[in-house]
């Protein structure tokens, strides 16, 4: 996310903030916009959900989700009562976490009614440690996913070994998954990715994902097919990369995402222990 999106970001979710007997509060109203919900009855299902969890983490519901109403303009110059819930910060961290961080609102979300001290700069830290770790989730999944894709057509795990590291051959310009880990200082026993740029880390879901389809869509078999479809996936990645002059295989290594996702992890659990407190 941009520094000007931050910043934009940051004054929409700090002018919504109001203070409700001496609480800093915001309106399930305006956050529902503010998050990109269409229509208040799904809004209403996350607060509910999120509520629940509230009680689940052995919190006063009550202090943190006020029921309340407000009027609103009609059209005729009328006015209305409509129902609204005054949300703590803790209530809009929990509502917040229940959303999709792909949605650049829910992922500011998150971090800003996470993060206590409000300071621009930790926000933008968090918001690229969330992406960092939503990067390397979603490699994952689709490392998964082309597994089982080939297993249905004659390849072995063995074979889908051979086929990844032919993959990061093409993507570091020849370079071998393990000569990667040894020139960015990675454990034997960890993944090359855990350690890769965030966006290398995309870099290779992207190359998988192409495969997945390519397999499907083209009704590829056996290891040489599929093998070759993974390595041009890459080859074509790394040529896109060098054309906007990156070279996969000469950029620093990023944060142990392992690392980062337990920072994260801790950061949440301190919310939540914030959250009893008030």
């Amino acid at each position: 996310m941009k520094s000007e999106e931050i910043k934009e970001l940051f004054s929409v979710f700090e002018a919504a903030a109001y203070d409700l007997n001496g609480v800093e509060c915001w309106s399930a109203r305006e956050l529902q916009n503010i998050l990109g919900y269409a229509q208040w009855r799904n809004f209403k299902k996350t607060i509910l959900k999120a509520s629940d969890a509230c009680a689940g983490a052995g919190n006063d519901v009550s202090n943190h989700f006020v029921g309340i109403s407000k009027k609103v303009d009609l059209g005729s110059g009328a006015r209305r009562k409509i129902e609204d819930v005054a949300l703590t910060r803790y209530a809009c961290y929990l509502i917040a976490q229940s959303g999709d961080t792909s949605k650049k609102e829910i992922a500011f979300a998150q971090t800003y009614f996470a993060v206590q001290t409000r300071k621009q700069e930790i926000i933008q830290q968090r918001l690229l440690d969330v992406a960092r770790v939503t990067a390397r989730d979603k490699l994952t999944k689709s490392e998964k996913k082309l597994s089982e894709v080939i297993k249905e057509r004659g390849v072995n795990d063995a074979s889908f070994g051979y086929i990844r590291s032919s993959g990061d051959r093409a993507l570091f310009g020849g370079h071998t998954t393990q000569a990667m880990k040894d020139k960015l200082g990675v454990p034997s026993n960890r993944p090359l990715a855990d350690f890769l740029s965030t966006l290398l880390i995309k870099a290779k879901d992207f190359a998988t994902e192409l495969t997945s389809h390519n397999v499907i869509e083209n009704d590829l078999t056996g290891d040489a097919a599929i093998r070759e479809e993974h390595v041009t996936n890459n080859s074509d990645v790394r040529k896109l990369l060098t054309k906007r002059g990156i070279k996969p295989e000469d950029l620093p290594p990023g944060e142990d995402a392992k690392k980062v996702k337990r920072r994260i992890n801790r950061e949440a659990k301190k919310a939540l222990k914030d959250g009893k407190k008030r």
